[in-house]
């Protein structure tokens, strides 16, 4: 291969080496930060131990290759290699993981999104058709009873798929960040009101302001999120406490605590994942689409903050996100 063109692979992101009677004459940087330097000079059958890539590089007329492995466990790589006219070979390396990554997330939320839909779907069929039995259907206490469930499962499958929309809508702008000025505490103010009749929710801030750069629609459906959450999973009648602190770092502060059974301490880890349930039953019962606390991460990221929980059993649940703070007076 030609001085120059071996030149020009160094200024490339994709890892590429040039190899010559089954050894690896050149490589670029970005081929020895995957492999390591040592592959200069080395035989091809070391440097990328994997028969059928091997297979591909020395063949007559080249050829492409999937390896799994090659930089981490998991990861997923496809080898090309194209024969120039010199006889050596140009092998490219390219990284398939995240695609493939993504690929199974949308598999997997399409599958999760049709489960959760299908058992409120059946309900809802299996009482319809009862009710269209004439012996059934007589019967007015049982018709009560089967239409207040089907309004039940009928607004179960309302409620997901009104956080499927906003989870999607929140997701097609996630690269954008907000930059409307949102004074957080009266918005608190607000949202906390809702909650007010026959609900114990307190807000205590430590500042009259709170400005930062924000989406209003979206910071509001966090705390209707986190405080709803809390007010479902605190216990009958207990006492849910939202408060904001404003630090003098930059940030303000935002928790909502419960005192409810608490969450175990295997669970936290994937407490945000879509659909993911500490007690499955219980949220179902609850009306949890969960789907709350993703749509609350996902918001909280575009915001460029930090969301967290922490919760100890028997002690309660805090939900708490940091977001910057934004200089200036807020609308």
């Amino acid at each position: 291969m030609a001085t120059d063109g071996v030149h020009l692979l160094e200024h490339i992101k994709t890892p590429a080496m040039v190899v010559s009677r089954g050894q690896v004459r050149f490589a670029n940087s970005a081929a020895t930060a995957l492999l390591g330097a040592h592959i200069i000079g080395q035989d091809v059958r070391i440097a990328i131990r994997d028969p059928k890539a091997v297979a591909a590089i020395l063949s007559e007329e080249g050829g492409t290759a999937r390896i799994s492995g090659l930089a981490v466990g998991g990861s997923l790589w496809e080898v090309d290699c194209r024969v120039l006219g010199d006889g050596s070979r140009l092998v490219s390396l390219y990284d398939l993981s995240e695609r493939v990554s993504v690929a199974k997330s949308h598999a997997d939320f399409v599958a999760n999104a049709s489960h959760e839909l299908r058992t409120p779907l059946a309900n809802v069929i299996g009482y319809v058709e009862t009710l269209m039995n004439p012996k059934a259907g007589g019967d007015e206490a049982l018709r009560e009873r089967f239409l207040g469930t089907i309004r039940h499962e009928a607004q179960r499958m309302q409620a997901l798929i009104s956080d499927l929309m906003s989870l999607s809508r929140i997701e097609a702008v996630k690269h954008e960040a907000p930059a409307d000025l949102v004074d957080l505490v009266p918005l608190a103010r607000e949202v906390v009101g809702e909650f007010r009749d026959g609900s114990h929710v307190t807000l205590h801030t430590n500042c009259d302001s709170a400005p930062l750069s924000g989406d209003r629609g979206q910071l509001a459906q966090v705390l209707r999120n986190l405080i709803d959450n809390a007010l479902k999973y605190g216990g009958p009648d207990g006492p849910v406490e939202v408060s904001i602190e404003a630090a003098q770092t930059g940030w303000v502060l935002v928790c909502v605590r419960d005192h409810g059974e608490g969450i175990a301490p295997e669970h936290l880890p994937r407490i945000t994942e879509r659909f993911y349930r500490a007690d499955a039953s219980r949220s179902r019962a609850a009306g949890g689409t969960g789907l709350g606390l993703s749509i609350v991460k996902h918001i909280v990221e575009r915001h460029r903050g930090r969301f967290d929980i922490e919760s100890r059993l028997g002690n309660g649940t805090s939900a708490s996100l940091m977001l910057p703070l934004r200089d200036g007076p807020a609308d």
